[in-house]
């Protein structure tokens, strides 16, 4: 299969020669580097990326689950288009960045005020800086394995072995005040969380690049119990969960408000955003006016923060999503896709299980359906590389080889959904390990 991959991409095998020679690893992230190498994408439309060779692929990574409505759909291609006759960037107040919040705090049940940022990794960074200086408490407690972007003091257990530095160059002394519990246990919360030491517990509602584990029944609700009991700040980041799973978010899918949310991805209609948002109380210590004095107000700032390109993309996005017919429809293919799944898998001699709620589905080559960070540990990635082989070179884009995790888009068809299973029995009837 590598070799007819490699026949099928001569030009990009070139560029990748280029790129080796200025980026590191010849990728802009490393999340992107393929065996043997990538394939350069020349254009996208709906779920179809075209490369510089002419090879065409369905994609079901759709920009690390951020194109919720597929590659440069029209509405915002339009409304883009508009705006840039008007101004890239103003570096001034304007009145498309009162229309989006005004969006997101009608759509996110959680949301009263809010702050923009330019990346999932700022929102992070900002909204635990900001639960320390609204509770005066410097400890944070994460799940192991829970993604939050690159920040420093989140940087810690991201991948295995969790007790290990998870980046070189990391100062031990940010991290040294964040706890780190497992995904789905109640009683690690609620240990973890006794005192007053603990600012917040940041948790994704759903885990993302562990491979889209869903929260135990009670899970959520009862997180927000312990923080309620300790005064602790309960923070989704819905970096990934956020106008996925539905126009609420994951807090409305499971009916569990937190007290900051973390937002990004497909609340940026394709261009760069992250915002964190809350209740008027605790979002006013953002407030220079209330707060003149820097050692009692939380600082915020940032050169594209609001960025009127993010800003209508986000608005005509979330106009698109917000009467929920999209959702009817991704969230049917995502039923049909892990159904279709499960149904291969059962007839084959395969281990493996199926994760994902709404739109997103994850294959985990093990014989348990992971509840944690730990649980994905005994996933084994021979299968699960293998597949990846497999699918490429037959047309189906995604990322993660060793951990398998997609997400479906409003362009999907059932066609495609079926011929991604038909792959996948193909691989599945005929793999020996």
């Amino acid at each position: 299969m590598l070799k007819t991959y490699e026949e099928k991409t001569s030009t990009s095998k070139r560029l990748y020669a280029r790129a080796g020679k200025v980026l590191p690893a010849g990728v802009s992230y490393g999340i992107r580097d393929i065996t043997p190498h990538p394939y350069y994408v020349k254009s996208a439309k709906g779920v179809k990326l075209t490369d510089v060779d002419g090879n065409i692929y369905t994609d079901y990574w759709v920009g690390h689950g951020a194109l919720i409505l597929g590659h440069s759909p029209d509405a915002v291609v339009e409304a883009v288009g508009e705006q840039l006759g008007r101004g890239t960037h103003y570096g001034f107040s304007h009145e498309l960045e009162v229309k989006l919040a005004e969006r997101l705090v009608e759509m996110v049940p959680s949301a009263e005020m809010l702050r923009y940022t330019s990346s999932g990794t700022e929102a992070n960074m900002y909204a635990s800086r900001l639960a320390r200086a609204y509770t005066g408490r410097m400890g944070m407690v994460k799940i192991e394995g829970g993604w939050h972007g690159g920040y420093d003091s989140l940087h810690k257990a991201v991948h295995a072995p969790f007790d290990a530095s998870a980046s070189a160059g990391l100062n031990p002394k940010t991290t040294e005040d964040t706890a780190v519990i497992p995904f789905n246990d109640l009683d690690a919360a609620n240990e973890a969380l006794k005192g007053e030491g603990q600012a917040c517990l940041i948790v994704e509602p759903i885990m993302g690049a562990a491979g889209l584990l869903a929260p135990d029944p009670g899970y959520l609700e009862g997180l927000r119990e312990i923080c309620d009991e300790t005064g602790t700040l309960l923070i989704f980041d819905e970096v990934i969960t956020g106008f996925r799973l539905g126009p609420s978010c994951a807090q409305g899918y499971y009916g569990v408000n937190p007290d900051i949310t973390i937002l990004g991805k497909v609340m940026g209609g394709g261009f760069p955003i992250g915002a964190f948002c809350g209740s008027e109380e605790v979002f006013e210590r953002l407030d220079h006016r209330k707060y003149p004095d820097d050692s009692e107000r939380s600082f915020h700032g940032g050169t594209f923060t609001g960025n009127p390109i993010s800003m209508i993309a986000g608005i005509t996005t979330l106009d698109i999503l917000r009467n929920g017919e999209v959702y009817e429809k991704i969230d049917a293919l995502g039923s049909r896709m892990r159904e279709g799944l499960e149904d291969i898998i059962s007839g084959s001699n395969v281990d493996a299980v199926i994760t994902g709620v709404g739109s997103g589905f994850a294959i985990h080559f093990q014989k348990e359906r992971p509840r944690n960070a730990r649980d994905v540990l005994k996933n084994d990635k021979r299968p699960a590389l293998a597949l990846y082989e497999h699918m490429i070179p037959r047309g189906f884009a995604y990322v993660t080889p060793g951990l398998p995790h997609s997400f479906l888009a409003e362009p999907h068809t059932e066609e495609d959904v079926d011929e991604y299973l038909t792959a996948s029995e193909e691989f599945f009837s005929n793999y020996k390990g």
